[in-house]
């Protein structure tokens, strides 16, 4: 990918990405999506395991799982299918792309004329600035 073209798939990702930034709107639930939206629908862990045919105590260990963080995108996907909802998934930077972009370039820069103006100073070149 040329550099033009990741310059403008930042632009448009950091576009996408605004709403999902300055909110905390797909904050998990205390309780995690699936046990709030079961909930919500008035589904017991015993009819929900049932929709997502699985044993009442494994989807106890499924809600327990988002809770922890230890559940998998596949356990989410299916029980986000039995709620008849679908799984969005998504990686939100603290801080713009470009602007992160931007911030690795002049580390980069910073460290190459750290190299040059030691390499200069050795031979009695020293640059000021």
């Amino acid at each position: 990918m040329k550099a033009t073209e990741r310059a403008t798939a930042r632009r448009q990702l950091d576009k996408k990405l605004i709403p999902l930034q300055k909110s905390d709107v797909m904050a998990r639930p205390p309780r995690g999506w699936i046990k709030a939206i079961r909930e919500a629908l008035g589904l017991t862990t015993r009819q929900f395991a049932k929709r997502i045919s699985l044993s009442q105590s494994s989807m106890v260990e499924i809600e327990q799982a988002e809770l922890s963080g230890r559940i998998t995108l596949n356990s989410l996907r299916r029980a986000a299918e039995a709620l008849d909802c679908r799984l969005v998934y998504a990686l939100v930077p603290d801080v713009p792309l470009q602007e992160t972009v931007e911030k690795r370039v002049r580390a980069k820069a910073r460290q190459r004329l750290k190299k040059t103006r030691h390499t200069m100073a050795l031979e009695d070149q020293s640059v000021d600035a």
